[in-house]
């Protein structure tokens, strides 16, 4: 059974999807891009401004589904330019502790409203 999870501290899904769902112990995060979810507009700023901002909102949404960024088992990075995947690595550094999750890394031609930077997760929480 599917269990949709939302919070006003992250931005509202721009299409038919739910921020996160929940099965059983496990919840699918979707992607999130660099929006204010106080505007709804992308950030102003670098690669960095947008990854924070990005990964702000992934938090929100893991502790509306009652966990938090450590109960994260695998990350996916999507960036428009894998040039600034070293920035990327440095933000994502300050948001998980060991043991860090599995990830992938992947560089995509366009993201959602234009935005450079784009994470999504699947946590595993009781």
């Amino acid at each position: 059974m599917r269990q949709p999870i939302q919070t006003d501290k992250a931005p509202a899904a721009i299409g038919p999807y739910s921020q996160a769902v929940r099965c059983g112990d496990t919840v699918y995060l979707s992607g999130q891009i660099p929006i204010d979810p106080a505007t709804g507009e992308l950030v102003a700023g670098d690669i960095v401004a947008q990854a924070r901002r990005a990964f702000d909102n992934l938090k929100a949404v893991c502790e509306a589904a009652g966990g938090s960024l450590d109960d994260i088992a695998r990350v996916g990075l999507y960036l428009t330019n894998l040039g600034q995947f070293a920035e990327v690595n440095a933000v994502m550094a300050g948001y998980f502790s060991q043991p860090y999750p599995a990830r992938s890394t992947i560089e995509v031609s366009a993201l959602p409203k234009g935005a450079a930077f784009e994470v999504d997760a699947v946590m595993v929480a009781g």
